[in-house]
């Protein structure tokens, strides 16, 4: 399946908040998911296989490192979780980075929201605005990323350009640096 989506993701303190506003919203809870994110080596993009209790895809995308809304294009597929997919793409591509979180899901229309705990990173908010069938408008998506960026009051300051995979891959240089 391919759709586009434009995200947003936040360092979030308070995610009580958060999911008070959305719940405020009469949002759909999806549920919370274990998921672990395997992101292989790839010479274009990402390619991670994301193995949760809820959520069981292979997904390749390409997006920009930019603070606020940023465009990804996606394709995904699902997969019967405990088969050897991971296997296969782990000795033919090689892993880059796991990583780890908790992540509440939620709905309103076309927009879901993740309140993240992220294993080694800590707390974070993504925004994202679907479109899987061609209804909006790339515009459109940063609209409504936009509104509820002001309406969770999130600082500027707290908005992410790069991903959790990034930001791990970050962190294990700078504690693997030679002293």
């Amino acid at each position: 399946m391919k759709h586009m989506n434009i995200e947003i993701k936040a360092k979030c303190e308070n995610q009580e908040k958060i999911r008070n506003i959305i719940k405020s919203y009469n949002a759909k809870f999806v549920g919370i998911d274990h998921q672990v994110d395997t992101y292989f080596k790839v010479p274009a993009g990402r390619l991670k296989l994301r193995e949760g209790n809820i959520e069981n895809h292979l997904i390749f995308y390409k997006r920009d490192d930019k603070t606020g809304p940023k465009q990804s294009d996606i394709i995904f597929c699902e997969f019967q979780k405990d088969s050897e997919l991971r296997h296969v793409l782990e000795k033919s591509l090689g892993i880059l980075i796991v990583v780890d979180k908790q992540r509440e899901i939620y709905f309103i229309d076309n927009v879901k929201f993740h309140l993240d705990v992220v294993n080694g990173l800590g707390t974070f908010v993504e925004i994202e605005a679907i479109d899987d069938s061609d209804i909006f408008t790339k515009d459109d998506l940063i609209r409504q990323c936009n509104k509820y960026l002001q309406i969770f009051e999130i600082k500027e300051s707290d908005l992410l350009d790069n991903s959790y995979s990034d930001q791990l891959l970050e962190k294990l240089k700078k504690y693997n640096k030679p002293r």
